[in-house]
């Protein structure tokens, strides 16, 4: 696991280091920034998986992340670190995994990344999806489509429930894209397969979900569906 500590007091990235080093076996490379530019400059040149993010600090602060990055890029987690407890709910709206205040406790670090190893691993039949007041777990056989909506994902699941999360489409395509029954028909959808109803070629190609959803096929995808589906016979 790949970690960047952007922080602009010495001490607290010196600190969190150390926690990382001797509590945290998973990770095995740790970065540090004492700006939030100069964080994004590593960010934008390196394989980032947790980021731990101040917010408080001179000329930029760590909620002006997204100035400087484009949302759909993001491939990494953040975990805010602040002395501050009123920038929870603002760390939250940015799908934060964890919210973290100083000064930092090694079991607080260790549950943090261990929520993001739930996240990733390939055993784990959920997708933690950040919520305003926590983190929501749904199995990944409750989930029919995903639905991009610029910097938003739409999850269409079981028992005609719809939430909107606060991460873009790009993020959950990652997340899944080693899970064979999700496939991506077209930019803004991710197809939970097990509900495929029909395949309909009639102005244009379409899927027909169990949930009555209509999935539009970009032309350039016509080919690996038809391809896909056989595979799955």
């Amino acid at each position: 696991m790949q970690v960047l500590i952007i922080d602009d007091e010495s001490k607290a990235r010196s600190l969190l280091t150390t926690i990382l080093k001797e509590y945290c076996n998973e990770v095995s490379s740790i970065k540090e920034a004492a700006t939030l530019l100069e964080g994004v400059a590593i960010l934008k040149s390196n394989k980032i998986d947790i980021l731990f993010l101040d917010i408080e600090m001179p000329q930029h602060s760590g909620l002006e992340l997204f100035d400087f990055i484009p949302v759909e890029s993001v491939n990494f987690e953040i975990i805010f670190t602040t002395a501050y407890s009123e920038y929870a709910i603002k760390a939250f709206e940015f799908s934060a995994i964890d919210y973290l205040l100083k000064p930092l406790r090694p079991n607080k670090v260790k549950e943090a990344l261990e929520l993001k190893n739930s996240l990733s691993s390939d055993k784990f039949s959920k997708l933690a999806l950040p919520v305003e007041d926590g983190v929501l777990f749904v199995k990944l056989d409750e989930i029919y489509v995903l639905e991009a909506d610029g910097m938003y994902t739409t999850f269409h699941l079981t028992q005609s429930r719809k939430i909107l999360i606060s991460k873009p489409m790009k993020y959950f395509s990652d997340l899944l894209e080693n899970k064979e029954l999700f496939y991506k028909p077209h930019r803004s959808f991710l197809v939970n397969l097990k509900y495929l109803q029909k395949v309909v070629k009639k102005e244009g190609t379409y899927l027909e979900i169990e949930n009555e959803m209509r999935i539009p096929v970009s032309k350039e995808k016509k080919e690996e569906l038809i391809n896909l589906l056989q595979d799955l016979q």
